[in-house]
């Protein structure tokens, strides 16, 4: 494979990716607004399942080699820190 199309699956992959992590941003805030609150067990459980999943596809992009393990752990850094707000949000409402 040369460095050119490695470096391009690379970046797809890192796309993915972050495309994911916006899916489940979406997916929590949706569920926030019209379903449930933090607080409800049904909210813990599809929150904990989707970043399991993740961090499951994140690994899997690391041992390929596809995506470097700090941005990858970047990456759900990140994306903890924007559910973290927007509960904090929720629970001023």
């Amino acid at each position: 494979m040369s460095p050119e199309m490695a470096t391009g699956h690379r970046e797809k992959a890192f796309e993915l990716l972050q495309a994911d992590a916006a899916k489940i941003l979406k997916l929590i805030e949706v569920q926030m607004e019209n379903l449930t609150m933090p607080q409800c067990p049904l909210y813990e459980e599809v929150l904990d399942t989707q970043m399991f999943g993740l961090s499951r596809e994140i690994d899997f992009a690391v041992r390929l080699n596809l995506v470097d393990e700090a941005d990858g752990k970047g990456l759900l850094e990140s994306l903890e820190r924007q559910l973290s707000a927007l509960h904090e949000a929720s629970m001023r409402k």
